[in-house]
């Protein structure tokens, strides 16, 4: 028993961050108390550094120069991120947001009436309006497999389904922007390996906040923004492209010169690697804060992020939990560091997030236009989201729970 619990001493201390160093590069940790990196995570000050350096070089020497000139720098954010998720650089696209990303990979799919989407009711609200437009247009079925009473989707279920439907594409949000809900991703991807079927993972939420591997995953395109918790600017993304899904000649509806060659006056032949997912044009300052971000995620330690930043979120709803007048609404057996409430009483979004702004706490609102199916079932039009991340405080998360219900209290009275 001693050396169990010695190992498990050593693990976490092993999992302990510096969070004064970590504050101390984060410039804007200064300024508000930010719980909304599931929007934007605050940047970093090696990001930011490598993007004005960008941008003065560009200045003095021109734009294609300077892009010339930090050619091992661009290169760096596809080596980066496929360190981080455990593919190679050919396989990784940059996009200009998760979004982007998304709409290019279905793009490339060759759907045809009658084909079969199957997703979950938890999916991204820009994914399912995609799927809403690919029913208009081509004819496609779109099936949600239905959720367990416990929260996030019923995969035996989901799987019963892929063998009902043999669908074109399955596609699953691995955190939805919201609720703190965790989609057990990688055992949908294992029922997706094992009917052959083609599989989309959208990983905006989780890119940045847990260790990702695509292999372990098993899906065949997968899609991030990395302005989250990643620490990323603003108009940066990615895409994943499986090998399988390159060999097999998948490629952008619309691609450009840079990602195929003009082999004849009436043909065109698409680049071998994921680049063919790309543009030709690159805001390049961004490239290169998005590698940095990439490099300093991976210098903090995955595995120590996902230890603190979930942490920090089950801190806050137990905080909450115990405010007369909030009521916590994430389900599910694993919860991210996402926390979702809705308050009872007179208060409306905006004049809620309002009051918290001039507290200097960054929030979020969501409202239920984003997650049709999740806020019906659980009977709310809005509710807000506080989302804190590695290099918060303990004190952070009271302060702000002292906030809340300080608000609430106002309103009850």
């Amino acid at each position: 028993m001693r050396d169990e619990n010695s190992a498990s001493a050593g693990i976490e201390e092993a999992l302990q961050l510096d969070v004064a160093a970590l504050r101390a590069d984060t410039p804007g940790c200064r300024q508000v108390i930010h719980f909304n990196n599931a929007g934007c995570g605050l940047l970093a000050a090696p990001v930011l550094t490598a993007m004005v350096g960008h941008l003065n070089l560009e200045a003095r020497i021109g734009g294609y120069e300077a892009s010339a000139a930090r050619a091992d720098g661009v290169r760096a954010f596809y080596t980066e991120l496929a360190a981080l998720i455990n593919t190679t650089p050919d396989n990784i696209a940059f996009a200009g947001s998760a979004t982007h990303a998304y709409n290019n990979a279905l793009s490339s799919i060759p759907f045809e009436s009658g084909d079969t989407i199957l997703t979950t009711r938890d999916d991204f609200v820009s994914n399912q309006i995609a799927f809403l437009s690919l029913r208009k247009r081509f004819g496609v079925r779109i099936v949600h497999a239905p959720n367990t009473p416990e929260g996030g989707v019923d995969v035996p279920a989901m799987a019963e389904l892929m063998r009902t439907h043999r669908p074109r594409l399955v596609s699953a949000t691995h955190v939805p922007t919201n609720s703190g809900l965790v989609t057990p991703v990688a055992e949908i991807g294992r029922h997706c390996r094992e009917l052959d079927l083609l599989y989309l993972v959208d990983a905006c939420q989780s890119v940045g906040q847990y260790p990702l591997d695509v292999d372990e995953i098993g899906c065949d395109l997968l899609t991030a923004t990395c302005r989250k918790f990643l620490r990323g600017p603003r108009g940066s993304g990615f895409l994943y492209v499986s090998d399988r899904v390159l060999r097999a000649g998948y490629e952008p509806l619309f691609i450009d010169m840079h990602g195929a060659r003009w082999t004849a006056p009436g043909s065109y032949r698409p680049v071998a690697t994921a680049a063919r997912f790309e543009e030709w044009e690159f805001p390049y300052a961004t490239v290169l804060g998005s590698a940095a971000a990439t490099r300093y995620a991976r210098d903090v330690g995955l595995e120590a992020i996902a230890h603190r930043t979930p942490a920090l979120a089950a801190r806050l709803r137990s905080r909450l939990e115990a405010v007369p007048g909030v009521r916590l609404l994430d389900r599910g057996p694993q919860l991210a560091a996402l926390v979702t409430f809705a308050v009872d009483g007179g208060w409306q979004s905006q004049p809620f997030k309002e009051a918290l702004d001039a507290r200097n706490i960054n929030s979020a609102v969501s409202l239920r236009e984003f997650a049709q199916f999740d806020f019906g079932d659980k009977d709310v039009d809005w509710c807000m989201r506080l989302s804190p991340h590695y290099y918060n405080t303990e004190e952070e998360v009271d302060h702000v729970a002292d906030a809340v219900a300080e608000l609430v209290r106002q309103e009850r009275r």
